[in-house]
């Protein structure tokens, strides 16, 4: 009999992210066990390079969220070790947790985003960079982590006030896009194939971190109850998305549509290249929706790492 495949689940870090990556990254331990994979939990410190070189895993399971696990920093030092890995190699993670990189990536490709402009935080106090509603956000923070939506009538302040609470007072540059109103849905690409669109409808606010990851707090509509062109239209953005950013295993494409305007509404806002793998994340619902279970996707992203 062969020894089993020996994956390093590798999970928790210290980014903002670190509680929803030990969620996923023990779901995902749990379920490679199951299909039959010798699994090793590994909660990473700053020693994880000599921990792995330890274990000598046949591949990573990256299973990480935020910085360092999903900028290309991981994905360097697997790559010296030449460890395989699931989800997106070093440049494309580099790229696309980088929103401004990002945009130069997708936009020349056809991919219809918001117009934005890098600000200075400081100069917030003094004005704002674009007319109301507009949104501002971290250059390179996953899970709307940091995310603010300055309206006319929002208590930040007109300019914005420096006691004011928001990712100003974290973050020296931001960068600011016309807010779009409209509805907020993702797509899935695993193994190069868009799954499915989902809508997601924030009990209260937006889909920002606390949405994303509390139970009730987000309804998720899956497949979407949209028109057949525009569910066709993300599928085909999504997918190109991807390969664009030379992604791997599965990635999420997020969108805002202003159903007032049909095709012309739709933007992508970005591309996550670890995408959550939790009881309530949108890549296993959208798989279960297309008849994959929690088990078989895990499989496949390993599967394809090993490739």
């Amino acid at each position: 009999m062969s020894e089993p495949v020996h994956v390093a689940v590798l999970m928790g870090g210290w980014s903002k992210e670190r509680p929803v990556s030990l969620m996923s990254g023990n779901d995902v331990a749990a379920a490679l066990e199951k299909v039959g994979y010798k699994v090793t939990k590994v909660d990473m410190d700053r020693n994880v390079a000599q921990v792995l070189a330890g274990l000598r895993p046949n591949v990573v399971f990256n299973a990480l969220h935020g910085v360092p696990g999903e900028d290309g920093s991981v994905q360097g030092m697997l790559d010296l070790m030449q460890i395989p890995y699931t989800h997106s190699g070093m440049v494309t993670s580099v790229i696309a947790i980088d929103k401004e990189l990002t945009k130069q990536r997708l936009v020349p490709g056809g991919i219809p985003m918001p117009k934005g402009t890098m600000v200075e935080s400081e100069s917030l106090y003094l004005g704002d960079p674009l007319p109301r509603p507009y949104v501002l956000k971290p250059v390179n923070e996953g899970s709307s982590v940091g995310v603010a939506i300055v309206k006319a009538d929002s208590n930040y302040g007109s300019p914005i006030a420096r006691d004011a609470t928001g990712p100003w007072q974290e973050f020296d540059t931001l960068l600011a896009e016309p807010f779009i109103k409209g509805r907020e849905l993702t797509v899935a690409v695993l193994g190069g194939k868009p799954l499915c669109v989902t809508e997601l409808k924030p009990k209260s606010g937006f889909y920002d971190f606390d949405a994303k990851y509390t139970d009730g707090l987000t309804e998720h509509i899956c497949p979407a109850e949209i028109p057949k062109d525009i569910e066709d239209y993300m599928m085909e953005l999504a997918q190109r998305a991807h390969e664009l950013l030379g992604c791997k295993g599965a990635s999420r494409t997020d969108f805002r549509w202003d159903d007032e305007l049909g095709r012309d509404g739709v933007f992508v806002l970005e591309t996550n290249t670890q995408p959550g793998m939790t009881p309530l994340s949108l890549v296993p619902e959208q798989a279960k929706q297309m008849g994959i279970s929690y088990e078989q996707l895990v499989d496949i992203l390993v599967k394809e790492a090993l490739a």
